[in-house]
């Protein structure tokens, strides 16, 4: 499943290409990948054509394009200045693409959706959605305000606009208007584990089991880790441990361990050749080898996934809870 750097580095590439230009033309090949729009494939192609695209915006996961509406009417001074009403939303489920291609480029084995957008030199025409194993999809949405006012997340053009789906989540570690403040007051109120914290979106979002196991490894934090336990200065380097886990793996392009994910442009990411923690089960902690100790990072079954920690430098807290 893609986690946040992945799909900030899919936000970004899109920002590039589909800022600004509106949609010409839009073929479901698969109605399976628009499921989740309920009114059907005729209604989701009506809300697109003619729409132009206003940016691309990532909450989390999340991650969605504002449409302007074609027929706003006009004033004496131009056109009215409204706020976008739906949007694009896209999920990316196990192995969803966003492919940007010229329309000479034969079709992908799954395509799904393909949007055609207005040409612009230089730029390819088509926005392709892909997706092996159909867990992903499309789906127009609409947009509602933000409760804090601040812009709905991280995107070129900031609104104070979410789209509906999103609502419900906290804002992630990377977005500039995320409170470290009611992050440690949503812990210290839980009686849980760290790591069951941190992969709760509505505690704070965008991580998957890969960061958050590299992120407690950089912080010196085991997964059991009473949260009710942390003082301000262990959440305070857990979040910047985090921050660092996620801006190197936006450097390298992302955590790939397959052909399933893949930037707009087809290409892989390369963060998981820098893993510390995640999938070593057996091999040395890096750290700890630095200083002459030979502890061997260890694997434990985690809500039904797994932990990667180090025994000695990530020690079990006597009452840590799961």
């Amino acid at each position: 499943m893609p986690e946040l750097p992945e799909v900030e580095v899919v936000r970004r590439g899109l920002a590039r290409w589909v800022r600004g230009r509106s949609v010409t033309g839009v073929d479901v090949l698969d109605p399976r990948s628009i499921r989740r729009h309920a009114l059907g494939t005729e209604d989701f192609i009506g809300n697109l054509e003619h729409a132009t695209v206003l940016d691309v915006v990532r909450r989390g996961k999340f991650l969605w394009m504002p449409l302007a509406m074609p027929g706003l009417p006009d004033t004496e001074s131009g056109p009215i200045e409204e706020l976008p009403a739906v949007a694009l939303m896209a999920h990316l489920g196990m192995s969803g693409q966003l492919l940007m291609q010229d329309p000479d480029v034969p079709d992908e084995k799954h395509l799904k959706v393909r949007i055609t957008l207005s040409p612009v030199e230089g730029m390819p025409e088509q926005l392709r959605f892909v997706d092996q194993r159909i867990f992903g999809g499309l789906f127009v949405t609409s947009l509602v305000p933000t409760p804090d006012g601040g812009p709905g997340g991280l995107g070129e053009t900031p609104l104070p606009e979410i789209a509906e789906e999103a609502a419900h989540i906290a804002r992630d570690p990377l977005d500039p208007y995320f409170s470290f403040d009611a992050f440690h007051r949503k812990i210290k109120n839980r009686k849980t584990g760290i790591k069951r914290a941190l992969l709760d979106q509505s505690v704070i979002s965008g991580i998957g089991n890969i960061y958050a196991d590299e992120a407690l490894w950089r912080a010196r934090l085991h997964y059991a880790r009473a949260t009710d336990t942390m003082r301000r200065a262990d959440a305070e380097r857990l979040v910047e441990a985090v921050k660092d886990v996620m801006n190197a793996a936006l450097a390298a392009g992302g955590t790939s361990f397959d052909s399933l994910y893949v930037n707009v442009n087809g290409d892989s990411g390369y963060f998981s050749r820098s893993l510390n923690a995640y999938g070593r089960a057996g091999e040395l902690c890096s750290r700890c080898e630095e200083i002459g100790l030979h502890s061997v990072m260890k694997r434990e079954q985690f809500m039904n996934r797994s932990s990667y920690t180090c025994p000695v430098c990530q020690p079990r807290p006597r009452n840590g809870r799961w």
